[in-house]
């Protein structure tokens, strides 16, 4: 089974949205031992659309499309599927049907521009959109099954789970199951990660194993195959326990779980509370928890401390600590992290105070220097981070952030010396 897809879009072509939908489905029809051999990203051209129909439906199983199904002019996907086969485009009169209902369910009159998109190629069928008023295809082209979906994510992502998996199913086109399973650690780096377990990533492996790093969280993704579920998650489980005993504490979740995820967790987990004082970050912790299902009882809130003088009239750090150690200190991070935990009565107070760049650093205190501090009814204490004066400043932010937030998930574990 040979799988393709082709990603529809001017907005995609020149770089002004990134594609999404691609990395979902490869997922999805990996799942369904369904493997995709290519991907393709084309503009909103005619021929350059029919041209790439022509080729994936030449080579390939199974053609996946996704975008142009819209009703303005620069959505081509229909004629251009058309075209490819050299036939003829029909209206469908149960799209037709749909479309209006849902302009209807709105209380919406519906544009005379929308009734293109109950045309169809000669010889296919509607896929049905229960979201939208984009209805997907279904047709032969050459050696191959194709698949037309719109490029809205949420409409895309229901059409596929409702339409087209059982399609493929039901046709035997699916073959056996691929499964992932994804183990996110924070606090090592990619290659003292892969050090610590050369033998599960070794090549030719079952099941596979490999290593990724983003935004210095580190990701071990295992893959398997088997006949059915069952097989590949039996696959699965022994390399996941492995990963689990030999990174330990760096585990902060699975699948699209990160730091902020982990924290959450540790907050629910021991029911504790925590309030935030940030000055570098911006409000970026309080953004990334405040993300998190589940994390109100465990969040009272928290400072934006950007400003000395807010340090000091909303978080009681003292005016003359700020001038005598600089407001990047060790010292100036304990009363920051104490003080946000005494206002808002909560049983944990994390703080992060630095120098975010490009501009501001000095030779003492360069840029990427990051002071966290952490108050709980044991007393404070601080850790110092230096991120690099080569560093974005959002990359600065980003990773001062989830320093802070494993550092606080490990505190509340038990887990710091």
């Amino acid at each position: 089974m040979r799988a393709e897809l082709l990603i529809i879009g001017s907005e995609l072509t020149s770089g002004e949205k990134l594609d999404t939908n691609g990395q979902w489905l490869c997922t999805r029809l990996a799942e369904l031992g369904v493997p995709v051999r290519f991907t393709t990203v084309i503009g909103d051209d005619l021929d350059d659309n029919i041209d790439a129909f022509k080729a994936a439906s030449g080579r390939s199983d199974l053609v996946v499309s996704s975008g142009g199904l819209g009703p303005t002019q620069d959505d081509l996907t229909r004629d251009a599927l058309a075209k490819a086969g050299g036939v003829g485009m029909v209206q469908d009169d149960e799209a037709l049907r749909m479309i209006e209902a849902l302009f209807a369910r709105r209380d919406r009159p519906m544009p005379d521009r929308n009734r293109t998109q109950a045309l169809i190629p000669e010889g296919s069928e509607i896929l049905h959109n229960p979201t939208g008023t984009a209805p997907g295809i279904w047709m032969r082209l050459d050696r191959a099954w194709v698949a037309c979906l719109p490029g809205v994510p949420r409409e895309l992502k229901a059409m596929f789970d409702a339409e087209l998996a059982p399609r493929l199913r039901a046709s035997g086109l699916a073959g056996r199951v691929v499964l992932g399973r994804t183990i996110n650690l924070f606090g090592l780096g990619e290659s003292e990660a892969e050090q610590r377990a050369p033998d599960l990533t070794a090549r030719g492996r079952i099941p596979e194993v490999g290593i990724t790093a983003s935004d210095a969280t580190i990701s071990f993704r295992i893959r398997a195959e088997g006949a059915d579920e069952a097989e590949a998650l039996a696959l699965i489980g022994p390399t996941a326990e492995a990963i689990y005993e030999r990174f330990g504490d760096f585990v902060v979740g699975e699948g699209t779980d990160d730091v902020a995820e982990g924290l959450v967790a540790a907050l629910k987990s021991t029911g504790k509370t925590i309030a935030l004082a940030e000055s570098c970050t911006g409000g970026l912790i309080a953004h990334r928890i405040t993300r998190v299902d589940g994390v109100s009882p465990h969040f009272p809130g928290g400072v934006v401390s950007y400003a000395n003088g807010v340090k000091s009239t909303l978080l009681d750090v003292p005016a003359d600590l700020i001038a005598s150690k600089g407001a990047v200190s060790p010292e100036v991070a304990e009363a920051m992290a104490e003080g946000a935990r005494r206002r808002l009565g909560a049983d944990l107070g994390l703080a992060v105070t630095g120098v975010a760049g490009p501009a501001g650093g000095t030779p003492e205190k360069p840029v990427g220097l990051v002071y966290l501090g952490l108050a709980d009814a044991s007393g404070t204490r601080h850790r110092r981070l230096a991120l690099g004066p080569e560093q974005p400043r959002a990359v600065i932010q980003s990773r001062a952030s989830k320093h802070a937030m494993n550092w606080a998930r490990l505190a509340l574990l038990g887990k710091l010396p």
